[in-house]
């Protein structure tokens, strides 16, 4: 391939972006709606159908005030009994209790799948993660889980019950769904698949439509066009305002 292969490619390049852009410019009001009707479904979706799930956190401080952490070895050993510990946390035992203490009508399997447990990084708390549709009971579900948990750690490390550091309180605002998040993503949608059904119908209409259309797909040149008689046209069933020649 020449330099000037290589010259024409790169234009044929250049005329192709600038096709997409004048494409997408000249339905640009359709697109706009699209991306504005796709935001509106997905803010009236989240508003209406999508129940709200609220978050109640609490944390224990996994040592009791008689435990001692001295040296290096005990840091080691207390970085261990943390991650332990989280395990505890969502273990059978420490849940069914949780169920039974509460009354809840659930399955541990179901309690497992809205708890979390974790250890914040380079600290010995336990903060334990409950998400629910009720902010008050998910609250609840989390103090008792501190509480039978902490019972639970100081049994199997056999010391002090572990001290709270901070209580659950029922949350004000849903922590998701997002309106806000979900209705820009529903406007991205909206426009991503508007853009993507104008750039698809227009590639693949193979029609002739002008001089520049002979020269891009059958590579000849057009020494004229001349009018096309409407009348003549509905007759023969030619939709082309123009012949080319």
């Amino acid at each position: 391939m020449n330099n000037t292969d290589f010259i024409q490619l790169e234009e044929e390049d250049e005329i192709d972006l600038a096709e997409l852009f004048f494409v997408l410019r000249k339905n640009i009001i359709a697109i706009a709606l699209c991306a504005i009707i796709g935001a509106t479904a997905a803010f009236a979706y989240t508003i209406n159908f999508m129940t709200p799930i609220y978050t109640s956190s609490s944390m224990i401080y996994i040592f009791s005030k008689t435990t001692s952490i001295t040296t290096a070895a005990d840091l080691q050993l207390g970085s261990q009994l943390t991650v332990d510990f989280e395990i505890l946390g969502t273990s059978r035992p420490v849940l069914e209790k949780v169920i039974m203490n509460l009354g809840l009508d659930t399955t541990y399997e179901d309690l497992l799948r809205i708890v979390e447990i974790e250890n914040p990084t380079d600290s010995r708390i336990i903060r334990i993660t409950v998400k629910n549709p009720d902010a008050q009971l998910a609250s609840d579900i989390a103090n008792e889980i501190a509480d039978v948990l902490a019972d639970r750690v100081a049994q199997v490390i056999d010391t002090d019950k572990p001290s709270s550091v901070e209580d659950a309180v029922p949350a004000k605002e849903p922590t998701s769904p997002s309106a806000k998040k979900n209705t820009v993503l529903g406007f991205m949608a909206g426009l991503l698949l508007a853009a993507g059904f104008v750039l698809i119908r227009y590639y693949s209409d193979n029609t002739i439509k002008d001089e520049d259309d002979v020269k891009k797909y059958l590579g000849l040149g057009t020494f004229a066009s001349f009018p096309l008689e409407v009348t003549i046209a509905k007759n023969k069933g030619i939709t082309n305002k123009t012949r080319k020649h």
